[in-house]
């Protein structure tokens, strides 16, 4: 696709035009897809300027002076409040009078919205059409009662007279007052008569009704502070806010339509998080239930710190609720739960739990308890003996001061020298070159190895008590009952634990600005205490570092918009210049966007920038892992998931991928699979993540971008044996930094063209004879291991009746006849027919009695043995219950000849065996009637590899049997009636899958043998009669061919030994097979070593070979830019929720190789993005 791609497509064009108009009214539609009567639009007005005209009504009483100012309030929301519940009654009624017409009215789903035809003024379908009216009876009345308290208060709220004693300006006052009304009328209409589609949408659905209250809700907001000025005692900064909220109020309409303003849900998620992290000192967590159990036990604790009566209790308070609900406590929650249904539990309750992984133990609550134990008795003798002396140089919090200092700069330059690129712009010098296997890694990897526990050490278990050192000398504690101590200091306490490295920096940039300003009279010292002073940096240093991040991504959007040539539209040149013009517009939004803590939206991707609306880090509403577009692929993440969260713990321990925040961003690249992990929450000594799996099947912007992706990591980590000190980072500027590379146990996947094997005359022409080979190992040990629930001949006769089939007729048993050389495949093997049969009879009953009976295929049909010179006649009846199947079966052998069932079975002596060891070992009695002429019998008695079957017998070892004879093993081999056995047996499987003919089977006809997916034939009928059978032979063919494989690559082999090992290898370490089988993805599940598939390429006409090898492989991981993937997901959540843009080769989902574009909209949560894998929260212990 070009860069001049449509945006959107004409249809969702004239959309989009009829939506968004609607949006910036708060729902009228003016614009409609078709011609609509004159009244359609004059109804809408008048409902628009509804609230307005019963407000001016309480308005203009109050200007006469005929009510006071809240009676005409009272009487204004009283209107509204009737007016409202008639509208939505003049609603119901209109749908129980078209309730029969709804039901016979049939829906197309396929269009956007529904053509009305209008009849009148006042008509069903005009109602309808205007006011859709609400989900739920409780909305109705609840809606209703909202619409008159905030036309009560909107009135009260733009009073000319209150307006005029906050301005003194006349005009003022009339802008304010006309546009003001129009903002209110928005709301009202909004909130009664009819919804609009926001473009600040955080859920795909509104189930309960939740959008039409965000409108309103900003309105109170703006009210309540007004109310706040009336009736508090004159306050300076509530007036000049109350001034400035009025101003705000004209322009809501204004935000609501660009989507500034977050809906309800959005907003209170967001709130909670930035208060818990920024008010509180806790983490961002991963479902919407924590984050709301988190922030009331947090909000708690930092309210029962104001109540404590003396200074060590609070000290000792604040550690110790510090450091606890820094804890991952769900996880010790879980364990603890799991220790009592072990104890209190039934076994039944205990087998289910015990495969759970539980990562809390005594081990982990002894650290804790010890860790808790001296932090407590380390803040209370400090603060006791040392707490009450001020700031200085000398002072004790001084050198507590300059010891975290010391701590900042180690553990800084700890952590990056352990990253590929320092500072993501210069090559490290420490870090191993040319990094390609495991072994070499590892072994390069020592020094940096001792590096990373060296900072794991300090930063768990040095660096919190030192911090706890600096906050238990401070003075500010010594103030007692002191809002700002309780909200600063429990919020520090507790971010001394969570989130270790940024209260270092935090406490080291306050300490040098104590340092370096002693002035007692600066605003700095005389107004704030340390944990406001904490506080402030805290907010202003995660602000400052989404500024920076932000600024990043505008630029790498305004900047290969131009320089790739492949993003250059022909408004690019117009785009760029006016953000060059605009630019300190363009730094405001960065800078609004920043300190809303909201993500940049770039327009359709492009250099377009709006400020999106503020919601929770982690972007999207639902549950973490809770849906994926699982495919066949899904396996393979599955699979080495665990692995890689084994390794992603010690690197995020160690500091390898750098400061990991909740928020980071990850991206993991092996081969074709790309691992997207975004952390979610983290405490003391455990870390959140939730891994997604990219698709595999990569089009043609996924495959750009990959590209893209490996050229970045072979640059890093794969061609620097040569390089120059202190090299560059080419791609400086890339939305992807590199930090390290991860071992991880998962699968490599080879594939190879088998052009020369496959069609290779010589290897196709001793294919046979190893499949024989193959098949006597198979049946042998088959039988063999079916034996080892026998202990002994006596058991092996009682159990034969399940095992082996017993012939209830004694001395005889059942065969079919055998087919004459010459008519191998005549139809005499499907029915025979008698000569009394009626032409009109379709089939004899007793076949149809036979095939009707499925459960006695294992069984030895009844012998019937006619009268010498006599013809045997059969019932004409024909079964009612016939399947069509039945029927068609019949009519393919109507007219056929009749045959002398006379001579139709032949009766044969039971098998005698010379070893009465040989039943153990002995072919199941149905698989020996396959109808083969007795020439190939005998033609495959000299083909049978006696030499082989002999030496498989031999490794049999009978360690199941009590007691066994010495000669065992040569007895068995001299038994020729087993032998015989195995013949047929053979035989019957290489008549299914080959025919009766000697030639050599074609590549075709081998892939089709492999694939199980060979014509129809006689013998293949039969043999897929025998489900078990026909597993064994369609397992043996595939092990064969993968031994053909073999010998063309690794050579022939030599001897039988070193070919039973070849088969032991394919039974133990493979899983050869199809992709498509389940047993696949099963093989991958359980880890077998190895995976062989065979496929064919219909376009260029080859065969390719596919294996899989597990094995402890290099998985390269980089730093995405944050603010990236939370802009690009902005745009997205945009477009398709509010524009419906779903256009598969939209622009904002091509290949993009900076931004990985397309990458990252793949990564988004479904059903917007489409990973084929996403985990559930995954907890990461770091210790």
């Amino acid at each position: 696709m070009g860069p001049d791609v449509p945006l959107l497509n004409d249809y969702k064009q004239e959309f989009f035009l009829k939506r968004f108009p609607q949006t910036v009214l708060g729902g009228p539609r003016f614009k409609l897809g078709y011609c609509a009567p004159p009244y359609i639009y004059v109804n809408q007005i008048i409902l628009f300027l509804t609230p307005w005209v019963l407000g001016g009504v309480g308005t203009l009483l109050y200007q006469l002076g005929i009510m006071k100012d809240y009676y005409t309030a009272a009487l204004s929301g009283g209107l509204m409040f009737v007016t409202a519940l008639i509208l939505q009654m003049t609603n119901l009624y209109a749908k129980q009078k078209t309730v029969r017409v709804e039901r016979m009215q049939i829906q197309n789903t396929l269009t956007d919205e529904d053509e009305f035809e209008f009849s009148s003024c006042v008509g069903s379908e005009t109602v309808k059409f205007i006011i859709p009216g609400k989900k739920y009876i409780i909305n109705t009345v609840f809606h209703s009662l909202l619409a008159g308290v905030l036309c009560g208060l909107g009135t009260w709220y733009l009073l000319p007279n209150r307006i005029t004693l906050l301005y003194s300006n006349i005009g003022g006052t009339v802008m304010i007052f006309v546009f003001g009304w129009v903002t209110i009328c928005i709301g009202e209409y909004s909130l009664i008569i009819n919804t609009a589609t926001e473009t600040a949408t955080f859920q795909a659905l509104d189930t309960y009704e939740i959008t039409a209250l965000m409108r309103p809700f900003y309105i109170f907001v703006f009210i309540a502070v007004d109310l706040a000025h009336r009736f508090a005692v004159n306050t300076a900064i509530l007036e000049q806010t109350n001034q400035i909220l009025h101003i705000i109020f004209l322009f809501l309409p204004f935000l609501w339509a660009m989507g500034i303003l977050p809906p309800l849900d959005a907003l209170f998620l967001w709130g909670m998080e930035q208060l818990l992290e920024f008010g509180l000192g806790g983490s961002p967590m991963s479902s919407n239930t924590k984050l709301l159990v988190m922030f009331l036990i947090s909000a708690g604790t930092a309210i029962a710190s104001y109540f404590i009566p003396s200074t060590l209790g609070v000290i000792l308070f604040m550690t110790g609720f510090g450091f606890i609900l820094s804890l991952n406590l769900s996880e010790i929650g879980f364990a603890f739960k799991h220790t009592m249904i072990s104890h209190l539990a039934s076994s039944k309750s205990k087998n289910m739990h015990r495969g759970l992984r539980i990562q809390f133990g005594w081990r982990e609550f002894i650290f804790y308890l010890t860790v808790l134990t001296f932090a407590l008795i380390e803040a209370s003798l400090l603060h006791q003996f040392a707490g009450f002396s001020s700031f200085s140089k000398a002072s004790p919090q001084a050198i507590a001061s300059y010891i975290l200092i010391i701590l900042l700069i180690i553990m800084w330059l700890l952590r990056e020298i352990q990253r590929v690129y320092l500072f993501g712009v210069f090559r490290n010098p420490f870090y191993p070159k040319d990094v390609r296997t495991v072994t070499v890694f590892m072994e390069k990897q020592r020094r940096l190895m001792k590096v990373g526990v060296v900072r794991r050490i300090l930063l768990t278990l040095v660096s919190p008590f030192a911090m706890i050192a600096f906050l238990s000398l401070d003075r500010s504690l010594q103030n007692l009952h002191s809002v700002s101590v309780c909200i600063g200091f429990t919020r520090i306490f507790r971010m001394v634990w969570q989130n270790t490295e940024n209260a270092l920096l935090d406490i080291v940039v306050v300490s040098i600005a104590q340092m370096l300003v002693f002035n007692p009279d600066l605003w700095w010292n005389r107004s704030l205490d340390t944990g406001i002073r904490l506080l402030l940096v805290g907010i202003l240093r995660d602000r400052l570092l989404q500024f920076v991040s932000k600024l990043q991504f505008a630029i790498a959007i305004l900047l290969t918009s131009w320089t790739e040539k492949k993003q250059r539209r022909k408004s690019t040149a117009t785009l760029i210049t006016l953000n060059v013009i605009f630019l300190p517009i363009l730094l405001t939004f960065v800078a609004i966007s920043a300190l809303l803590s909201s993500p940049l939206l770039p327009l359709f991707t492009l250099p377009v920038f709006l400020i999106g609306f503020p919601r929770p880090i982690r972007s999207w509403p639902g549950p973490v892992g809770a849906t994926a577009c699982v495919c066949s692929d899904t396996v393979y993440y599955q699979q080495m998931v665990p692995s890689l969260a084994v390794a992603l713990q010690s690197a995020l321990a160690a500091g390898s991928l750098g400061l990991s925040l909740p928020g980071s961003h990850y991206l993991c690249r092996f081969q074709d699979r790309l691992m997207w992990i975004l952390v979610l929450e983290k405490g003391f000594t455990y870390c959140g993540v939730n891994i997604k799996g990219l698709e595999l099947q990569e089009t043609s912007c996924h495959a750009a971008e990959a590209h893209r992706v490996d050229e970045i990591f072979e640059m890093a980590f794969e061609h620097q044996e040569h390089a120059k000190i202190l090299s560059p980072n080419y791609h400086f500027g890339h939305i992807l930094t590199p930090c390290t590379v991860l071992p991880v146990r998962l699968y490599s996947d080879a594939r190879s063209v088998l052009s020369g094997i496959i069609d290779s005359h010589e290897n196709l022409k001793h294919l046979k004879d190893d499949f024989i080979k193959v098949l006597v190992w198979m049946l042998v040990q088959y039988c063999y291991k079916k034996s080892k629930t026998l202990e002994s001949p006596g058991n092996a006769d009682k159990s034969k009746g399940g095992s082996f089939p017993e012939n209830p007729h004694s001395g005889a048993v059942e065969r079919s006849r055998p087919l004459r050389e010459e008519d191998s495949f005549s139809v005499d093997t499907i029915e025979d027919w008698t000569d009394d049969s009626d032409i009109f009879d379709l089939e004899p009953s007793g076949r149809l009695k036979d095939r009707k009976e499925p459960g006695q295929l294992g069984t030895t049909p009844k012998v019937h043995l006619p009268i010498p010179g006599s013809v045997e006649t059969r019932s004409q009846d024909v079964p009612q219950e016939m399947s069509p199947e039945d029927k068609l079966y019949r009519a393919v052998v109507l007219g056929l000849p009749a045959v002398d069932k006379g001579k139709q079975q032949e009766v044969l002596p039971q098998v005698e065996f010379s070893c009465c060891y040989s039943e153990l070992l002995s072919i199941p009695e149905e698989w020996r009637t396959a109808p083969v002429p007795t020439s190939k019998v005998n033609e495959m008695r000299q083909r049978f590899p006696e030499e082989w079957y002999h030496f498989t017998l031999s490794q049999l070892d009978f360690f199941h049997l009590k007691e066994k004879p010495s000669n065992l093993l040569e007895d068995l081999m001299k038994d020729k009636a087993l032998k015989d056995l195995y013949i047929h047996g053979v035989l019957s499987c290489c008549f299914g899958l080959f025919g009766l003919d000697n030639t050599v089977p074609a590549p075709s006809h081998v892939f089709r043998a492999y694939t199980g997916g060979i014509p129809w034939s006689v013998g293949l009928d039969w043999l897929t009669g025998k489900p078990e059978l026909f597993q064994l032979a369609l397992k043996a063919f595939r092990y064969t061919f993968k031994l053909m494989v073999d010998k063309a690559s690794l050579g022939p082999v030599e001897n039988f030994k070193e070919l039973a090992n070849y088969l032991e290898e394919y039974e133990n370490d493979w899983y050869i097979g199809l992709v498509s089988d389940l047993e696949w993805q099963q093989a991958v599940l359980q880890e077998k070593p190895y995976l062989f598939s065979l496929g064919h390429d219909p376009n260029m006409g080859i065969y390719t070979g596919r294996v899989l090898t597990l094995q402890e492989l290099l998985v390269q991981v980089g730093k995405l830019n944050d603010e990236a993937v939370r802009g690009q997901w902005a745009n997205l959540s945009w477009e398709l929720l509010y524009a419906t843009n779903d256009d598969e080769e939209r622009y904002s989902i091509q290949a993009h190789p900076v931004l990985l574009r397309n990458l990252t909209v793949q990564a988004a949560d479904p059903p917007l993005g489409y990973p084929i894998y996403s985990s559930e929260l995954l907890h990461l212990p770091l210790f």
